[in-house]
């Protein structure tokens, strides 16, 4: 279980990497209305059950095989990178974007050579907390994929497995292994923002 969570994991937030940076780059482009709905839309997996997600999930997918895995991960994952990247992108000093104007860089230019690299405390923090969201995602992924022993069973269908079977010694070990993950992901996110930040304000 803890190879799949792994393995779920990381695939999951290279995906919601790339898409979060990609729209919250978009959507700060829209204007104020639109991008309020948008916005709501692309968080929505964050204040929706996770059971509630998964069902919307398998009736659009119907997939119970490891790719049920990382597309439910991926989708729980992404409001988390999304709404980071486009935090961050926001603190970003608008000198700096002047500046790039100026020395007559495109726009991507800009994006790629000013924004990202300013706002890359913030964009590395939310990658760190959309990993650990897709590790221990339960909900959507044992709608999505299923308990299937070696192939969709992440760490936190085996605690529930083996909970409902009695096994709270397999139960609690899988637990403590989850805390650890945990507890060392909270540290990472704490250093990053730690150098990230000067005085109260980001660099």
């Amino acid at each position: 279980p803890l190879w799949i969570s792994l393995k779920t994991g990381f695939v999951a937030t290279v995906i919601a990497f790339f898409l979060g940076i990609f729209c919250a780059r978009k959507v700060m482009k829209l204007s104020v209305t639109v991008r309020g709905l948008l916005d709501g839309l692309l968080t929505m997996p964050l204040v929706l059950p996770p059971t509630v997600a998964g069902f919307c999930l398998l009736l659009l997918f119907s997939l119970k095989r490891p790719l049920g895995c990382i597309i439910a991960a991926a989708v729980i994952a992404f409001p988390l990178m999304y709404r980071n990247a486009r935090a961050a992108f926001e603190q970003v000093d608008v000198n700096l974007l002047y500046a790039g104007q100026t020395l007559g860089m495109s726009d991507r230019e800009i994006f790629w050579k000013v924004i990202v690299p300013s706002a890359a405390p913030g964009i590395a923090s939310g990658t760190v907390l959309a990993f650990a969201r897709a590790m221990g995602e339960y909900g959507a992924t044992s709608m999505l994929a299923g308990n299937i022993l070696g192939k969709t069973r992440t760490v936190s269908v085996a605690i529930a497995a083996e909970t409902a079977a009695g096994n709270y010694g397999t139960a609690g070990f899988w637990t403590m292994v989850i805390v650890l993950i945990s507890f060392v992901i909270v540290a990472l996110i704490n250093i990053i923002s730690g150098k990230g930040m000067k005085g109260g304000r980001w660099l």
